[in-house]
Order: C-alpha cells, then sequence, then structure tokens
C-alpha cells in the first residue's frame, strides 16, 4: 500500500483545578477556540470543544502524527498559560492533573459534536461529576469513587 490512512477520533475531558469556576462566559469561548487552535496545530484534522465553567470537552481526529496523550499534555499546558494572560485574576490556574479519554466511532461523532457544543444546557440537568462518572461507566472503565475527585 503506497499511502497511509488513519482516522481515530478521541473524546477528552478534563476539569479546572479542583472544579473551580474559572471559565467565565467573558472567556470560556476564547479559551475553546485556543485549545481548538493547538490541537490543529498538531496536524489533526478535526476538533471540536466546548465544556461550562469547570471543565472541557475535545472530540478530535488525532491524526497520525502524535500520540492522544501527547496532545492532551500540550493542549492542557499551552492553554493553562494563556488563561493565566488574561491578568492577576486568573494567576492561580491550572487544570486538574486527571483526564478522560474514549475512543469514538465514526458513526457518533456528530451526535458527540452537538453534545458538546450544547454544553451549557445539558450541565442545567446534570453535574460534571455525574457526567464523567457515567462516561466512565458507559465506557466500563474500572475506578474507585474515592480516588476520582481530589
Amino acid at each position: 500500500m503506497a499511502q497511509s490512512f488513519c482516522q481515530i477520533y478521541v473524546h477528552a475531558i478534563f476539569s479546572t483545578k479542583k472544579r473551580e469556576l474559572w471559565l467565565n462566559d467573558n472567556i470560556r469561548g476564547r479559551v475553546h477556540a485556543y485549545l481548538s487552535t493547538i490541537v490543529r496545530e498538531m496536524d489533526c484534522p478535526y476538533v471540536v470543544g466546548g465544556g461550562t465553567e469547570n471543565h472541557v470537552h475535545l472530540l478530535m481526529d488525532i491524526g497520525k502524527k502524535h500520540t492522544a496523550i501527547d496532545i492532551l499534555a500540550k493542549v492542557k499546558k499551552e492553554s493553562s498559560k494563556f488563561v493565566k494572560e488574561f491578568g492577576n485574576k486568573y494567576s492561580s490556574f491550572y487544570w486538574q492533573s486527571g483526564y478522560g479519554m474514549f475512543s469514538v466511532s465514526p458513526g457518533n461523532v456528530i451526535k458527540l459534536e452537538k453534545y458538546i457544543i450544547n454544553q451549557i444546557e445539558h450541565h442545567k440537568k446534570q453535574t460534571f461529576k455525574d457526567e464523567f462518572k457515567a462516561f466512565l461507566e458507559k465506557y466500563n472503565v474500572k475506578y474507585d469513587g474515592k480516588y476520582l475527585w481530589d
């Protein structure tokens, strides 16, 4: 075969440290755009970002040049610096060290994209903790609840 083809969709979820409400209406859209820019600059052909005041969802086709873990590490590191540039008020901003990352079937991409874009509405009915636990259960990820949140 003369060419290499790759289409690997990943859904990443991560929160602000201690799920503090840092991503207010004034900066949330800019932070999501910046996250997406970092992902695209790592040669990922597709990315959608969204979330609320205390967490982020990224749906991305990770491409073939970087691992999902490397992409997420760079996204969190660079975006943390970006948020701090909004002024002294944000000097204590950090992302939580952990994350969730799940594979996504190409047939579910559009549905998940809509879900991510509508996070504000979704979280009027469900907390982030309940949402995250539901994803862990959906993907049969074993976890100990006493170590899930720090």
